[in-house]
């Protein structure tokens, strides 16, 4: 078990995909994600393994939840600076998002 004080330590905005390609070079199949976390934290790039559920176009101009304070890992060629919030299912991936349209950067507690 973790403490509240450790959970409060992860930091999680809301942010909009831009851009949506493919990461080519990962070992499973995932997109490269171009995401607008406001004028705080500006525009992240993450590699997010979520192909099996959603297109390119789906994703344009969809908000989602992200961790923005891991350390940024390496997905083949790209920098993954966020982390993007998913349940996992027996179909694939299924991106957590705010129930309604929110300001990009907004906090999640």
């Amino acid at each position: 078990m973790i403490s509240i004080e450790d959970f409060k330590k992860v930091e999680m905005k809301v942010g909009t995909i831009l851009e949506v390609s493919i990461n080519k070079r990962a070992r499973k199949p995932a997109y490269k994600l171009r995401i607008d976390l406001g004028t705080e934290l500006g525009i992240k790039t993450s590699s997010a393994q979520i192909t099996d559920l959603y297109t390119q176009e789906d994703l344009i101009g969809k908000q989602v939840i992200t961790v923005t304070n891991f350390e940024p890992i390496r997905i083949a060629d790209v920098k993954s600076e966020v982390l993007v919030l998913g349940a996992d299912t027996e179909n694939g991936v299924v991106i957590l998002n705010p129930e309604r349209k929110v300001e990009n950067g907004s906090k999640i507690y």
